[in-house]
């Protein structure tokens, strides 16, 4: 079973509406099953203050990963499944062979 966790790398912010209006977003969706672990970075933009707003200072981690749109977060979980996915079972590649009439 994979455990996932999404931590945020960076916020970028503008001074309007507020001083410190978080823009952007980037982040980092990491799985872990066993041995095996894989992560997917994403990025997340916003236009348009919703809610009460937060001075800059007083953002936690949990609050920002909230803002992240819930299919965005699903999306990286899914990439990561399958990148974990792959390790626990490779998939079969083509190899290239020496052709048979050749000496």
């Amino acid at each position: 079973m994979t455990t996932f966790t999404t931590t945020i790398n960076a916020m970028y912010t503008l001074d309007t509406p507020e001083p410190g209006f978080v823009v952007n977003l980037l982040w980092t969706v990491t799985g872990v099953d066993g041995s095996n672990t894989a992560s997917i970075d994403g990025n997340s933009q916003f236009t348009v203050q919703e809610g009460t707003f937060t001075p800059y200072s007083d953002l936690t981690q949990e609050q920002v990963i909230g803002w992240i749109p819930p299919e965005q977060i699903a999306s990286a979980q899914a990439c990561v499944q399958g990148q974990i996915d792959s390790m626990i079972n490779p998939p079969v590649s083509p190899q290239s062979q020496p052709l048979p009439w050749a000496a």
